[in-house]
């Protein structure tokens, strides 16, 4: 049965019910439904704990796919816990650590914007992440790249998602803007996300991880190094003010 991805709906549950379907021999845990993101799309897996239903606390360091992609393992740190199918459990957020990368991947949305080249790659921190672009030369106006992203995310838009059907996507190829990583069709249809009003936005891609509600939350943002990583490759790191 394949796991309920809960964070779909909505990114900023902290903690949410669920029961244990499976406990793997390495102590992965597979529960009915999750709000722990699974490590993909350049996105890493959350981390948080599992209550138990005797208030014990399995801490849960990361969060991964199954081959299939139809369950999340939830990978628990050695100890003496025990678990059983059909048990009833808390899931518990890092949040901080999420919420970190919740604004991130939503600026990074934002960078993809800014620089008008193909994506080639990507990876998501909770304070510096990096997209690689196709992009022959490194302009000369970074601060205007960069006094653009902090606009943008002033302004405070909207960010949503929706769904469209595989066959939309097939025939709008040019929102696919990541040319090493393709969305996940063949399911009948794929999660876009919105930055921006309905008729009046700055970005619509497709996309499964985790977002803000708004650019407001962001928060002050910064371009840090650009390196050349190839003839025509070049990887721009984006910095994220995490200050309390």
């Amino acid at each position: 049965m394949a796991t309920i991805l809960k964070f779909r709906d909505n990114s900023y549950l902290r903690e949410n019910g669920a029961v244990v379907t499976q406990v793997h021999e390495d102590g992965s845990i597979v529960l009915n439904q999750t709000i722990f993101y699974a490590q993909s799309g350049g996105q890493p897996g959350d981390r948080g704990n599992i209550r138990t239903s005797s208030d014990q606390l399995i801490p849960i360091r990361n969060t991964i796919l199954t081959n299939d992609k139809s369950e999340i393992l939830h990978q628990s740190e050695a100890g003496d816990w025990q678990l059983e199918p059909g048990e009833q459990v808390i899931c518990e957020l890092d949040w901080k650590y999420r919420y970190n990368l919740m604004k991130m991947h939503t600026a990074l949305h934002l960078l993809s914007v800014c620089f008008p080249f193909p994506v080639t790659g990507g990876s998501i921190g909770a304070d510096k992440s990096r997209l690689d672009f196709d992009m022959p030369e490194v302009p000369d106006n970074i601060e205007q790249y960069t006094q653009q992203l902090n606009d943008w995310i002033k302004a405070n838009l909207p960010v949503s998602a929706e769904w469209i059907s595989d066959e939309e996507m097939a025939a709008n190829p040019g929102m696919i803007k990541t040319m090493k990583v393709k969305p996940p069709v063949g399911q009948g249809q794929v999660r876009l996300v919105r930055i921006g009003d309905m008729q009046n936005y700055i970005d619509l891609q497709p996309c499964g991880g985790t977002h803000v509600a708004r650019t407001g939350e962001i928060g002050p943002v910064s371009i840090g190094k650009i390196q050349k990583k190839g003839k025509q490759n070049r990887r721009v790191y984006l910095h994220l003010d995490v200050r309390d």
